[in-house]
């Protein structure tokens, strides 16, 4: 492989397993306004539908479908608490690490690396220090360094802009990742792990898209890559 060659992430779900954090943080923060439990099927379904690529803005579409109008601002400010706690100790926290010892520096060898997430990018930097403090991720590209979210391509053409490579991969796991690769005109990997809920919907989307492939985790795209 060329080291002209660009292997974009996204982070959540496909370096890190956010079951515990983000989506957890979407079912208390959904449970602190309305007194009900959704359940990850529910989010999912949203996910596979697209424009849902921003927790805040799919809590409050899950707040506002039981009934309840709270202001954006409120419900991102009971968001963060859950999510972040103090200093950090909040379900942030229970975050795992997906790739296994070894397999980010190998690509790293072969490509450039960059990250086109939805977090604000101080989260996403905090996270890339605390798992990862030896991977250059360059460009990093988070929430505010666009104007419009994902599906919009506009963070992944920021990045080829920048690094300007011959061949260039984006690796997700949501429909929003998909058409903002469709959109830049990048080569999609979906990650659909085995417990995703509506796990064949996704596989099905993502293959209708175009998706070049659809792998179970991110420790299989090197035998893609080869």
């Amino acid at each position: 492989m060329s080291a002209n060659q660009l292997l974009v992430f996204d982070m959540d779900g496909v370096l890190v397993d956010v079951t515990e954090s983000y989506r957890q943080t979407i079912i208390e923060t959904t449970k602190y306004f309305t007194g009900e439990e959704i359940t990850n099927r529910e989010i999912q379904a949203m996910k596979n539908r697209g424009g849902a690529n921003n927790d805040w803005n799919l809590t409050l579409e899950l707040v506002r479908a039981k009934g309840i109008f709270p202001k954006r601002d409120e419900v991102i400010t009971a968001f963060q608490e859950i999510y972040l706690g103090e200093n950090n100790n909040g379900l942030i926290a229970r975050e795992k690490w997906l790739p296994s010892n070894g397999l980010l520096p190998r690509l790293a060898g072969k490509f450039r690396l960059a990250l086109f997430t939805g977090r604000e990018r101080w989260e996403a930097l905090f996270t890339l220090s605390k798992f990862a403090p030896d991977v250059t991720f360059d460009p990093v590209i988070g929430m505010e360094d666009v104007e419009r979210e994902k599906p919009s391509p506009d963070g992944l053409l920021k990045i080829l802009q920048a690094a300007k490579p011959s061949k260039a991969f984006y690796v997700g796991d949501t429909m929003d990742d998909c058409r903002a690769a469709r959109a830049a005109e990048v080569s999609f990997i979906g990650v659909a792990g085995p417990n995703t809920p509506l796990r064949e919907d996704l596989v099905r989307l993502f293959k209708a898209e175009g998706a070049s492939a659809v792998i179970h985790d991110v420790n299989e795209l090197e035998k893609f890559l080869e």
